[in-house]
């Protein structure tokens, strides 16, 4: 087995989980996001795009469901003793098969925990599980309960975070040795990600967000490339990723000589994450860290330029996202708690000037304060030539 975490760990995760199991009455729950099987098991793969599902009784029992392409996957890289493979066959459908296990491993009339909100469960899955399950057992949405514990990071998995984070510096030093007029966002993004791979990192949970020019405006990735112009602006979010552990960072950087608007736009990013490290504490809230944001920015006369979230946890995730709840939005009454890694990022977009700006590094909490996990300066970064 190629396991990443000693087995006290994963006992350590399972206990937490049988007690959270116990605080909710569960007898059983249907894990269906990859996060919490890799969290719980090791297990690893990008099977969870078709049916998959991992079973965990009360008193700790964990049976994996899945496709025969998937089978060496776990016994490689999980824990897991026993898996079962459903079978690609003509109408039959894995919700089924997932029943007779249940039947099997004497489910009838329990109260079983669902994870509905997640990547690795379609809205048809959802559909069918209801249909062939209301009648055979009390079902109950639990998508929050195993990122709830997986948000507050052990020992073992800090070590994997300060390794992804030593990578996201060293992706952002490969790119500036890149950036300069007439540099191709093509070969900057190889910099960067070349530097993660040589370091021993894997691919992130999303695409590498780049764009220059108008397009430094933009927050998702999105196809085509062009080259810097003599005076431009760069876009770049990116996450160092080790073990599926992320510590993601964010900058815009001026080629040529920055707009007084940059000027003012970076003023306005600097000062509301300063006020966002005031913040993040063990025992404020996620809603507080984006009323820190706001309230600076908005001091700025530039509210109608940011985003109406800044940051979120981050921890081992798979595709499409790297996002990981909680999430630092008005009013969220999630609570930091220490050993969190929290992403925050101040994102300036000025559609009227075609102006950008942003600002953004990983965290960890501790009760002594925040831990900027990047060794990287917060100064203002302009290429010249």
């Amino acid at each position: 087995m190629a396991l990443h975490f000693t087995s006290e760990e994963f006992e350590a995760r399972t206990s937490r989980l049988q007690a959270a199991m116990e605080a909710e009455k569960l007898d059983a729950m249907l894990l269906f996001a990859q996060e919490s099987m890799y969290w719980l098991t090791g297990y690893d793969t990008f099977g969870f795009c078709f049916f998959q599902c991992l079973v965990v009784t009360a008193d700790g029992r964990k049976v994996l469901l899945t496709r025969s392409a998937d089978k060496r996957q776990a016994r490689h890289t999980s824990n897991i003793s026993d898996i079962r493979i459903w079978v690609d066959r003509g109408e039959a459908s894995p919700v089924n098969q997932l029943k007779d296990l249940l039947f099997e491993m004497d489910l009838l009339g329990a109260k079983i925990g669902v994870e509905y909100d997640t990547h690795g469960m379609t809205g048809a899955v959802g559909i069918q599980l209801n249909d062939q399950l209301t009648s055979f057992a009390s079902l109950r949405d639990v998508s929050r309960l195993v990122p709830t514990l997986r948000s507050v990071k052990s020992a073992e998995e800090i070590v994997y975070v300060r390794k992804a984070a030593e990578l996201a510096d060293l992706a952002y030093e490969a790119a500036l040795t890149e950036i300069r007029p007439g540099a191709d966002e093509g070969r900057i993004l190889a910099a960067m990600q070349g530097a993660i791979f040589e370091g021993g990192g894997d691919y992130p949970g999303n695409e590498f967000i780049i764009g220059s020019g108008r397009d430094a405006l933009l927050c998702r990735y999105k196809t085509g490339r062009r080259a810097l112009a003599a005076n431009d602006q760069l876009t770049l979010e990116w996450a160092g990723t080790y073990r599926h552990y992320h510590a993601a960072l964010m900058r815009t950087v001026i080629v040529g000589t920055p707009t007084n608007r940059h000027l003012e736009m970076y003023e306005a990013a600097s000062d509301a994450l300063a006020a966002v490290e005031e913040k993040l504490r063990p025992g404020n809230t996620f809603g507080d860290l984006f009323d820190a944001h706001a309230n600076a920015i908005d001091g700025h006369d530039m509210m109608a330029h940011r985003l109406n979230a800044c940051g979120y946890s981050l921890g081992a995730r798979f595709t499409p996202s790297w996002m990981d709840p909680p999430m630092a939005y008005k009013d969220n009454p999630a609570v930091i708690e220490p050993n969190m890694v929290i992403f925050q990022h101040m994102i300036l977009m000025d559609s009227d000037t075609e102006t950008a700006m942003t600002l953004g590094r990983t965290y960890l909490t501790t009760q002594d304060g925040p831990e900027s996990l990047s060794k990287l300066p917060l100064d203002l970064a302009v290429k010249s030539g």
